[in-house]
Formats: structure tokens, sequence, C-alpha cells
């Protein structure tokens, strides 16, 4: 029997990375819903290529053109709109595997979906376990669900480790991801105030999306992905290390007890680890190119006690904040660092008033203990206002 497999965010670059790897193993994989906010030409010719049972645009225009393009093609897919239709292709019976790659907030509704509904949950969105960590790890474990990270930094923690969760806690000393730096790692740190939108989003490893690209320069993905791993992997927040490594081989590593330390090493290539999250336990071949060790560059590590470093990315230091004040803060960072990312790349705010923005929102508001859904959208809407009123001020 194929699975079944519902892309959120299908037009993304994670979203087109599976669909490379579906496509190479088109007699395991059948793709049963597709999803986009506004992406039309894209989506529908992914719809073309794997002819989905459905196609979900979020924007409801959007929804409509498609849906046009889409009867004069003769598709048997069928078009939906808005994001309830997320929750609904997240959830449906026929579904096997959910890719969760919507950037964001917004992506946390479907992820309960597919939760609730007992899914194998392939988790690229880190938001989901940064704003509703406490809500997500309990419905996941309530219904049944399997949480396969698929952040490449998670991904290469979770093949570092043994393959019983039950021997984590006892045997791990810490865990350390890695970082490649983003495009100023070399920058004098005064230089930041200046940095353009289009420096920002040139990683000089990684292809992705603008506002990701921002996160890396910042380092703010970084904080989140410290956030996503403490519950991810249940070790304390002072077993949570960083450090960058600019060639970006080495994706993650964990250090035991015993002072042995497991990498996961490979070619800096997203299929890798989206493979992994399809077939695991077993593996299947990705696209990915092998790593020549003939060939690779030196490995080198910086540490982020570097006064400089410390400079030109203060906002990592939020994560460990934010681990130990009160629950519901993760999803006020969040929601602040998009509100203010959005800003900048609108030119309404400095590259350096992002970090600026996220300490002044963390600071006035303290938000209740989430204890569903509906709380911590809350929590993100009120937590946007706030950083919008300070944003006044800050203009």
């Amino acid at each position: 029997m194929k699975k079944r497999i519902s892309i959120l965010g299908s037009t993304g670059s994670i979203g087109t990375n599976t669909l490379d790897v579906l496509a190479k193993h088109a007699d395991a994989f059948e793709v049963f819903a597709l999803s986009a906010h506004r992406q039309v030409d894209l989506m529908l010719e992914q719809c073309v290529s794997f002819k989905p049972s459905f196609a979900v645009m979020v924007d409801p225009q959007a929804a409509k053109t498609l849906e046009e393009k889409i009867k004069h093609s003769s598709l048997p897919t069928r078009v939906l709109s808005g994001a309830k239709a997320l929750d609904e292709v997240a959830s449906h019976p026929e579904v096997d595997v959910v890719m969760a790659a919507i950037v964001g907030a917004a992506g946390l509704s479907s992820c309960l979906a597919a939760a609730r509904a007992g899914k194998r949950l392939l988790l690229a969105n880190k938001e989901a376990l940064v704003v509703g960590a406490e809500v997500f790890t309990t419905t996941i474990k309530k219904h049944g669900a399997t949480l396969l990270p698929i952040d490449s930094e998670h991904s290469a923690i979770f093949q570092s480790l043994p393959d019983d969760p039950s021997t984590w806690s006892s045997n791990i000393a810490k865990i350390i991801l890695t970082a490649s730096g983003g495009p100023f790692r070399t920058w004098d740190p005064d230089r930041l105030k200046a940095v353009s939108v289009q420096e920002a989003c040139a990683h000089p490893t990684w292809v992705m999306g603008r506002k990701i690209s921002v996160d890396s320069a910042t380092m703010m993905n970084k904080a989140l992905e410290v956030i996503e791993a403490y519950h991810l992997f249940g070790v304390k927040p002072e077993q949570l290390e960083v450090v960058i490594h600019p060639q970006s081989v080495i994706h993650s590593m964990v250090e035991y007890l015993d002072a042995s330390v497991v990498a996961q090493l490979g070619t800096p290539d997203m299929r890798v680890p989206i493979a992994y999250g399809l077939s695991w336990p077993k593996r299947i071949l990705s696209g990915a190119k092998a790593i020549d060790f003939s060939s690779v560059a030196p490995m080198t590590f910086e540490s982020f006690d570097d006064p400089l470093h410390r400079r030109r990315y203060p906002g990592l230091q939020l994560a460990w904040q934010v681990l130990k004040a009160p629950s519901g803060s993760a999803a006020v960072l969040n929601a602040a660092n998009e509100f203010a990312v959005s800003a900048f790349l609108e030119e309404r705010i400095r590259f350096d008033q992002i970090h600026t923005l996220n300490v002044q929102t963390l600071s006035a508001y303290l938000p209740h203990a989430p204890h569903g859904l509906e709380d911590l959208l809350e929590i993100d809407r009120h937590a946007r206002q706030v950083a919008s009123d300070l944003l006044g001020k800050l203009q």
C-alpha cells in the first residue's frame, strides 16, 4: 500500500524538496493534498505533476483562480479555500503522513489537527513547538501521533540518539546545535544598523524563504531551534549549546555522559532529513550528493561566548530566557519576531531593531498559561498588537 501524504506549504522550499523526494519513490508514496497561500501558477504545476485529491489555497481569490485553471485542465483535484481547509486535509482519514511546512504560527492549527488524528507528522514548522509546546506535546501523546523533526538540526540530533527515547535523559550530557553564522558572521557589529533587506536574505549556505533567511541572519532561527530541541528531546536548558560551524557539514551533535560525541554529517540538502522523515525507521534515496571527504573544506567551529558574536547575535540568548520564563513566553517571542521581521522586510525598521522590538515585547507582555489552541492564538494576537504599538514608539 502506498502511503498518502498531505503537504502543507507545498510551494515553499520544504514543500518543493518534499515533492522532489516523492517523485523518486512513486511506487511507495502518493500525494493526497497540497496547500499554498497564493502561488497559483506553481500550485497548478504541482497538481499537474502529482494529481492530488485536494489543493488548498488559503487566499480565497487565489483559490478561485486555481479552481478555474483546474477546470480547464481536466485534473481530478478538488480546490479548497481558507485556513480551516488546512485542518481538513491534515486530519483526513485517508492521509498517513503530514508534512507541516507552513512558516510561522499560521501552521499551528493544522499541526494540532494532524496530531489529534494520530498522523505521522513531519515537523518543518518549528513554531508549532515553540508557540504551543505544552498543548502540542500533550495532543501528540493523547492521540498516539508520531512526531518526526525535519529541521536539519533536529533531524541530525534525532539520528544521533538511541532508538529508545526512555534512555535519552540518563545518557545525554548535552545537545549541540550547529549554526552557519549567516551572512554577517564576520561583519563588524556596528555595521548591522545599515543592513539592507537584500543583504539579510542572502544566506551563504542554504536557499530559503525571506523570513527564515532574516531569522538566520539575526540568529533568531537558532533561538527558536533551541526552544524546539528542549521540547523534542527532554533535556534541561543548560544542556543545550550552540556553536557556529560555517561549513554546514555537521548538522548537529549529541555529547554523551562518557564524553563521546555522535554527530550527523551530510551535504547541506534538505532532501536528506525529508527522506528520513518519510521513510523512518528505514532509509531511502534522497537525491542529495554524498560528501566527498577528499575534497571537503576544513571544518571550523566558533563559540558564541566570543564578545563580537554576542553583539552580532543578541537574540540567541532569548531562547534560554523564555525557557525559564512563565508558560506562553515563547509564543510571545515568536509573535514579536514574526511581526518585527515583517516590519524589517517592509523597510519600516532597521535590522538591529528586530532584536529591540523582541526584547521590548517580551518585557511588556506577560501572558497567562495557555490551555488550548484559542489561548495560543490569543497570545499570538495580543503579542503582535503589543509589538505594533511599540513599533510606533521606535519609529
